[in-house]
């Protein structure tokens, strides 16, 4: 396989070391640029409250430009709107917005759907300066929730 985009953040399982110094210097700096690209590479499993953190996805699709992609999570606690504090002209697109909640005791998911309430759901959408979470006819009671925001920023 030679056209494969992920050849660079793969790491190697094994290498033989040279005894000559310089040889070894060399070889010794080289697996470390190897490591450090592939350990970067990977998805940051970082969920921050309280600022957005580097999610470790690189995305190409302006242009094949590298996009970095962020990630930031929201606690709530009912329905209502949550402020969230991103510059909507910043970012590209919304990737994986997902969430859940609990009545206290049983888990549900929190779709994200539209800014029309769905019978039985709890469903958020997002607009320019809130995460909206609505919660439909017949709906479980929110004890608490989280949701997570995922986006891809601008080139």
């Amino acid at each position: 396989m030679t056209n494969v985009i992920n050849q660079v953040a793969f790491i190697r399982s094994s290498r033989e070391f040279p005894e000559e110094v310089k040889s070894l210097a060399f070889q010794v700096s080289k697996s470390y640029i190897e490591i450090a690209g592939g350990v970067n590479d990977r998805i940051i499993g970082l969920f921050p409250t309280s600022r957005p953190a580097i999610n470790g996805e690189s995305w190409f699709l302006t242009a094949n430009r590298k996009q970095q992609g962020l990630r930031q999570v929201y606690t709530f606690t009912s329905t209502g709107a949550i402020p969230h504090g991103i510059n909507l002209n910043n970012i590209s697109q919304f990737t994986r917005p997902s969430g859940t909640f609990t009545n206290g005791t049983d888990y549900f998911g929190c779709i994200y759907a539209s800014n029309v309430a769905i019978a039985g759901q709890v469903s958020f959408y997002i607009d320019p300066t809130n995460i909206n979470i609505i919660a439909g006819a017949g709906a479980p009671t929110i004890s608490s929730g989280t949701i997570i925001l995922e986006w891809i920023s601008e080139p």
